[in-house]
């Protein structure tokens, strides 16, 4: 993350778990999946696919984060977990911008000087 105001929901240090659906929804894809998507995003937005958060251990999940319900306005492909308005409770972990915050890591690409890296949130 590379931005010098960040939302309300981006931890000072560590990590925290947030209710998909209030601030962001969120679109998870596993693993090598995950990282193709990301990839094709980047290429598309000229390296800014908006905020995105990885998971570094176990599945390695990546998570897409969508303005609050903004996940329901899309037909997702096969394997792709929506985390938004539910029925349940859903929880997604949010890493600080700085320090350790072992298992995830921002993944969000460089922002443009003056652009809100919460472009889409």
């Amino acid at each position: 993350m590379t931005s010098e105001k960040l939302p309300e929901w981006v931890p000072a240090s560590g990590l925290q778990l947030h209710l998909s659906g209030i601030h962001f929804d969120a679109i998870r894809l596993r693993g090598v999946r995950g990282e193709a998507v990301l990839h094709h995003l980047a290429t598309l937005t000229d390296g800014d696919p908006g905020p995105v958060v990885r998971e570094i251990a176990g599945a390695r999940w990546t998570y897409f984060l969508l303005a609050p319900g903004a996940s329901q306005d899309f037909d997702w492909p096969p394997g792709a977990k929506c985390f938004g308005p539910a029925a349940r409770d859903q929880y997604v972990g949010i890493p600080a911008a700085h320090g350790n915050t072992y298992p995830l890591s921002w993944r969000a690409g460089r922002r443009r000087r003056g652009t809100s890296w919460t472009r889409s949130c």
